[in-house]
């Protein structure tokens, strides 16, 4: 009789059975979702929605906390100081783990160890403005104009998704215009009325306002699609740049060695969350969109835009400071 392959069996079989008990268990306390943004931030926003509706599927308290800084650093270290128990999520953009690996010369956390994505819950692009007084109708004027004099743009602060947009346009347009960082996106959209600067790329939504009033011109959206809140301005890809797209995204992840099951039992729920039709809508209303990607898809995800921003962050050398 082949003693070892019963054996495996019945190891097989216990393991399955702990990681059942582990799901229909968890959780048995309060969830802790550590964000990357400051509070009252979009990421907080977000976190804050996913949270409570999955704080009804749960039935025990989803406690959301902002710890902004370093490009997501602190709150994916406080994360990492935890145990890999699933009690402990960090909500952030991904750039803390695409574009960090790029921007920092080193990182306190290996981001394709140290963690594994629940799920890449949603992907919003950037809306790339102008002062309506500039001479530009298309994004082509724009790079022409850019050739014949001098331009600014502005970002929201270096290394911020406004930054790398407005990097890859010229990486992939070949415009011309010195970047002038600020601190947060209120004073950028200040520089553009004030033609401060002359360009810049951000959320949609922040700029409808003063768009619809004359203030300033939406010229392309980022995706490969159309903003849902501005259907009238096409693509970056519509207007002659094929394959053009620039996404950011808020994922969820957690501490490797996090059990599987309580990874599916997290992905689950925040899936659900994000794709309700009164989140879906509310997340319409600010121009993002649910896709709650599986943890293969997930991976695949941040390992796309891990090359993406690598190849331009070194060229154009960006720096975070």
């Amino acid at each position: 009789m082949n003693i070892i392959p019963t054996a495996l069996a019945a190891v097989a079989l216990s393991m399955a059975l702990c990681a059942n008990t582990i799901a229909q268990s968890f959780p048995s306390k309060p969830v802790r979702f550590i964000a990357t943004s400051t509070a009252g931030g979009p990421l907080d926003i977000f976190t804050r929605l996913v949270a409570s509706k999955m704080e009804e599927r749960f039935k025990q308290p989803m406690v959301v906390e902002s710890r902004p800084g370093a490009g997501g650093q602190i709150a994916a270290t406080a994360v990492l100081s935890a145990p890999a128990d699933g009690y402990t999520v960090l909500s952030s953009i991904d750039t803390t783990f695409t574009a960090n690996p790029s921007l920092f010369k080193s990182m306190p956390f290996d981001p394709e160890k140290d963690f594994v994505p629940v799920s890449v819950l949603a992907k919003f692009g950037q809306m790339l403005v102008v002062p309506t007084d500039l001479p530009v109708r298309s994004v082509k004027d724009l790079v022409e104009l850019s050739k014949k004099d001098t331009l600014n743009y502005g970002s929201a602060g270096n290394g911020l998704p406004s930054h790398l947009s407005m990097a890859y346009l010229q990486a992939v347009t070949g415009m011309r215009a010195s970047h002038i960082p600020y601190k947060g996106n209120p004073p950028v959209l200040m520089a553009l009325t004030t033609t401060e600067v002359q360009a810049a790329m951000v959320i949609s939504t922040s700029v409808l306002a003063q768009a619809r009033a004359g203030k300033m011109r939406m010229l392309a959206y980022s995706d490969v699609t159309r903003s849902e809140v501005a259907p009238d301005v096409p693509t970056m890809a519509e207007q002659g740049f094929e394959g053009f797209e620039v996404l950011f995204s808020y994922v969820m992840m957690v501490k490797a060695g996090t059990p599987q099951a309580v990874v599916d039992a997290l992905h689950a729920a925040a899936t659900e969350a994000v794709t309700s039709t009164d989140i879906r809508n509310k997340l319409r209303g600010v121009d993002t969109v649910p896709i709650a990607l599986s943890q293969a898809d997930s991976i695949a995800w941040l390992k796309r835009y891990r090359a993406k921003w690598d190849g331009v962050i070194k060229p154009m050398n960006i720096k975070t400071e």
